[in-house]
């Protein structure tokens, strides 16, 4: 690519799917060529707007030569197939969170991705905040607090009933394909998982405890590591007002992250030496409690994952939210509606074709909603 600029066509234009659309503008190495969406008065607003071409077609779309790669921001479900499609058709993709409803799909998407070895992204934004930045440092880099013997992740939303009154599609298995698990907190399961580690057993608690929707607005985990460690995750969207809490306990300190505060708790002595080394029945390991520093001035948001896409492409860089990395948020959610639903503890990597059952089974019994209003608006607090 000699000119350093990537052609970038974005499918689905939705609030987020707009606001991508947005953003291409401003970013030096990338253009938008095209914008796709199903319903035809939305594309061809938004070509208007944008200056671009519309279809209402994706495979028109990925197949009309005008892109280097697309931005897919529709309908969860949607994602593995456009993905694969414009893999064959020699499309670099970044996809809307999570890659895939299912895990059998983010199989197909990755495989695709390496057969045809195309660029292969996710939009976990969130990775780019200073904070994210700073705890993967931390846990990944420096290893400071060694082993994992603990986690905790607690992520509480909050949802009105008019939000998932919003959409025909939302808070329903077929159109959706799950709750707060697969539309609130995949960002911070992503987070959790990149720095804890993906457990290797869920044992969850699933319900409905507040909206009248099909799919869950709280869950509840507990989880076990493969090191033996003991973790425990929350989410929910009956919560106003609260805080995402984690705590990562390990053998030599920990880590408490508050919001987007971390505070470091460092032990002057790994917890297994000096439970046999202390002499006194009372004796107690010193932690040393800091206050982490995190630099504000780093590049951030939906923008930063768009340009990290396209400087990827140009082989400037490398990928800051890999698409197969994507996978184990996926197997995470999978593995609490698994175990939610069938009252079982599951295994992690989860069983396929035991997870692809359940959902025909709860697509089978799953309605669309009616007489709704439509709205495509973002939350704004995550539009940038």
């Amino acid at each position: 690519m000699g000119n350093e600029i990537v052609k970038i066509g974005v499918i689905g234009l939705g609030g987020m799917g707009s606001a991508h659309c947005r953003m291409i503008k401003d970013i030096k190495e990338a253009e938008l060529v095209f914008v796709c969406d199903v319903a035809k008065e939305v594309a061809k607003a938004r070509g208007e707007e944008f200056g671009v071409p519309y279809f209402t077609d994706y495979r028109e779309a990925i197949k009309s030569g005008l892109a280097d790669g697309v931005i897919i921001a529709t309908h969860h479900w949607l994602h593995p197939e456009i993905a694969i499609y414009a893999f064959k058709n020699g499309l670099h993709v970044l996809s809307e969170k999570p890659i895939a409803v299912t895990v059998t799909d983010a199989d197909k998407m990755i495989k695709s991705a390496k057969k045809n070895k195309k660029v292969f992204a996710v939009m976990y934004q969130r990775r780019t905040e200073p904070w994210v930045r700073k705890l993967k440092e931390i846990m990944l880099e420096d290893k400071i607090i060694g082993e994992i013997k603990r986690t905790l992740c607690v992520d509480p939303w909050y949802r009105a009933q008019a939000y998932y009154d919003s959409g025909t599609w939302r808070a329903t298995w077929k159109g959706e394909g799950g709750g707060v698990l697969i539309n609130q907190a995949p960002h911070t399961i992503d987070i959790f998982t990149a720095v804890a580690g993906l457990p290797v057993k869920v044992e969850a608690k699933t319900r409905a405890k507040l909206h009248k929707i099909e799919v869950e607005d709280e869950v509840s985990a507990f989880l076990e590591y493969k090191n033996g460690a003991w973790g425990y995750y929350y989410t929910t969207t009956c919560e106003p007002g609260s805080t995402f809490h984690m705590e990562i306990v390990g053998e030599k300190g920990k880590i408490i992250v508050n919001g987007t505060s971390i505070t470091l708790y460092r032990y002057n002595m790994p917890v297994s030496k000096f439970t046999y080394k202390a002499k006194s029945m009372w004796e107690s390991l010193e932690a040393k409690e800091e206050k982490i520093e995190i630099d504000p001035n780093v590049p951030t948001g939906h923008g930063e994952i768009i340009r990290n896409f396209a400087g990827t492409i140009l082989k400037k860089e490398k990928l800051i939210s890999p698409g197969e990395e994507g996978l184990k948020s996926v197997e995470f959610i999978n593995a609490c509606i698994l175990s939610g639903k069938t009252g079982k503890p599951v295994k992690i990597p989860v069983n396929r074709k035991e997870y692809d059952n359940l959902m025909k089974k709860l697509i089978a019994k799953s309605k669309i909603k009616k007489g709704v209003k439509v709205q495509r608006i973002t939350d704004p607090k995550f539009a940038k």
